[in-house]
């Protein structure tokens, strides 16, 4: 049995030797390679932390020493050294999350998978172990692969310092070279120092002696001050941090299992916030990765571990690259048109467009709402940013985009990846929110193309607009097939009507948003079967409700609006307003996802489990229809009878 197998939590850690810690580490590495390539997951990220998670895991005692990873996805090691070893269904229905999750064990503490989020928590955590009393309980944040870049992470650090009796610790996995390293045994002592009970009563002892020399006190004090702190800057990278008021310990090597090990156990000493810098190597140990320039494997897909092929060749073209080749176009057309992202240029599809135009181009880091507020400084400097994020982001910007952006009229496009239904990933990727939040925005246009034609004309009707932000959003998944309009009603697109009709008659209107627009078309082709006819409409930009859609209503039955968002606030419910405000008196049905954290799975499995297939949407309309009729039978029988 490997030694990996033996470790059936924390404990079991405490036991190896370093002689067989380092052979774990390369069982690790090993099984990492071949697990994460038979599902695909976060593979990079992990194979860098593979010590420092070892380390943390025999330093501190989990699940009553608090471990909290940001961001999630490098904490596979994590749960392989707490038990959980079967990857076999990592991030599929039923299987382990590819984040932390309370669900499956009392060793996660955050769930949530936005970046820049731990110090906050931590700080949280220490502060109710300090007014509770538990005194030998230990919070350590672990903080990398970028999340430093976002400002929460220096707002909490802010407050962290401001507590210089809170223990908490904050480990650094910098896997970015963004550090000069500093070792040697000159820099080891100097950390020790530095985190000593003795080193700071002899300062604060110093301190009072000093500055208690008649006249030259104060001088004297202030310059051997200086010179002390001169000293230590010149052997360690700490300035930084030790100016926010944080005792810094590092850098460390990463990858050198004692080394963490005592760094960890110095900072456990100390009484208050420390900070642990660990240099560490994104990939480590598997050359695909450390030779991939991009990203280092951050993330793949289902793969062969030894020739990095897809186990599975693409089906098809996908929304994000249909988006950014159409921006290399419109960039060549428009000088004025730039482009944002937070810390996912080619995720998002923005790396062409870099390339072609390196200089129109800004990566802000995972700082969205900084990216919003300078996209509005950019239009109002005369360009036309172009925002690119994944949905589940935009959240974290909404301020931004409402009193920064609307507010001043800016003409800023927000292109929103990964919307709607995303699966895999899980509950805080889902992109399902944005329709629902961003409806309150006065003057702002949504866009939800349902094919690759519809993204490229709707992007470009976007970038036109110049005075109000607009939002053009598509899914994770391919493109499929066009589908082409039958006729146009307003600015609706008709894509299916009765036979013999001109589309204004029928008994149910069904209202096909984005990329919803193919399962819309399929449920009506089974009401059609059933005798029920409908009129297909495709609403092109679903904020505003487009001005024609009340008449048209008027002149059917039922409305029904298919969409992967929540149901709380969306499409369908702009649409029953709108309606209700042109005093158009019609049942409205909205299909959509409920008001729930959806757990990961394939994006068909996860809008199956919520009923957005085509025969459950024909089958609730048909009972609809059904229950309207008895309904209405029983008004004019008891109008017959008064």
């Amino acid at each position: 049995m490997s030694l990996l197998e033996n470790i059936r939590g924390p404990r079991d850690l405490k036991e190896l030797d370093g002689e067989e810690l380092t052979d774990l580490a390369e069982e690790i590495r090993h099984f990492l390679v071949h697990a994460v390539a038979r599902t695909g997951g976060h593979l990079g990220p992990n194979l860098g932390v593979v010590e420092l998670t070892i380390a943390l895991h025999r330093s501190f005692d989990s699940p009553s020493d608090r471990i909290l990873w940001d961001t999630g996805h490098q904490s596979y090691v994590h749960k392989l050294l707490t038990g959980r070893q079967d990857f076999s269904k990592l991030r599929g229905k039923g299987g382990l999350s590819g984040y932390p999750s309370r669900e499956e064990s009392e060793h996660d503490v955050i769930e949530n998978s936005h970046a820049s989020t731990v110090l906050g928590w931590a700080d949280g955590l220490a502060k109710a172990n300090q007014i509770l009393g538990r005194w030998n309980n230990h919070v350590v944040a672990v903080i990398g692969d970028g999340a430093l870049t976002g400002g929460m992470a220096w707002e909490a650090l802010n407050n962290i310092a401001a507590a210089k009796d809170r223990p908490l610790i904050i480990v650094v996995n910098d896997n970015e070279r963004s550090y000069a390293p500093t070792i040697g045994g000159l820099a080891d002592h100097l950390a020790t120092l530095r985190t000593t009970d003795g080193y700071e009563r002899a300062l604060s002892w110093g301190k009072n002696a000093v500055q208690s020399v008649p006249l030259l006190g104060k001088p004297l004090y202030e310059s051997l001050h200086g010179a002390k702190k001169g000293f230590k800057d010149a052997f360690a990278p700490q300035g930084m941090f030790e100016d926010l008021g944080l005792k810094y310990l590092g850098p460390i090597d990463g990858h050198d299992i004692a080394a963490v090990e005592s760094a960890l156990r110095r900072a456990k000493r100390f009484h208050g916030p420390v900070l642990v810098h660990c240099r560490t190597e994104k990939g480590r140990g598997y050359r695909p990765a450390l030779e991939d320039e991009a990203d280092r494997f951050h993330t793949v897909g289902a793969m062969n571990p030894l020739t990095c092929e897809p186990l599975a060749p693409s089906a098809g073209t996908s929304w994000t690259s249909v988006f950014g080749d159409e921006m290399v176009r419109i960039g060549a057309e428009r000088p004025d048109v730039v482009a944002i992202t937070a810390a996912m240029l080619h995720p998002v599809g923005l790396g062409k467009f870099a390339a072609a135009y390196p200089d129109r181009v800004w990566d802000v880091g995972i700082a969205e709402q900084h990216g919003a507020v300078s996209a509005a400084g950019l239009a109002t400097g005369g360009l036309h940013p172009v925002l690119a994020v994944y949905a589940t982001f935009l959240n974290r910007a909404f301020d931004q985009v409402l009193m920064d952006v609307a507010l001043h009229k800016c003409g800023v496009t927000f292109v929103l990846d990964r919307a709607g239904v995303t699966g895999t990933d899980g509950p805080s990727h889902n992109g399902m929110w944005d329709m629902s939040i961003l409806q309150v925005v006065p003057g702002l246009r949504i866009a939800a193309p349902r094919d690759a034609d519809q993204l490229r004309a709707q992007l470009r009707e976007a970038v036109a607009v110049a005075d109000a932000p607009t939002v053009v959003r598509f899914p994770k998944e391919n493109v499929g097939e066009a589908l082409p309009a039958v006729g146009r009603i307003g600015g609706m697109d008709v894509l299916a009507r009765p036979a013999d009709t001109d589309g204004t008659d029928a008994d149910v209107l069904l209202v096909a948003v984005g990329a919803m627009a193919r399962v819309a078309l399929d449920a009506a082709d089974l009401l059609g079967a059933r005798g029920t006819s409908c009129t297909v409409v495709d609403p092109r930009w679903v904020k505003p409700v487009d001005e024609a859609l009340p008449a048209l209503a008027a002149r059917h039955r039922m409305v029904a609006v298919v969409e992967d968002n929540s149901r709380t606030g969306g499409v369908g419910w702009a649409v029953a307003q709108a309606l209700r405000d042109a005093e158009v008196d019609l049942p409205v049905r909205t299909f959509g996802i409920p008001e729930q954290f959806l757990a990961h799975a394939k994006r068909s499995e996860v809008l199956a489990d919520v009923g957005l297939t085509p025969a459950e949407i024909a089958g609730r309309i048909s009972a609809a229809l059904v229950r309207n009729e008895e309904r209405n039978k029983d008004e004019e029988k008891e109008k017959s009878t008064a």
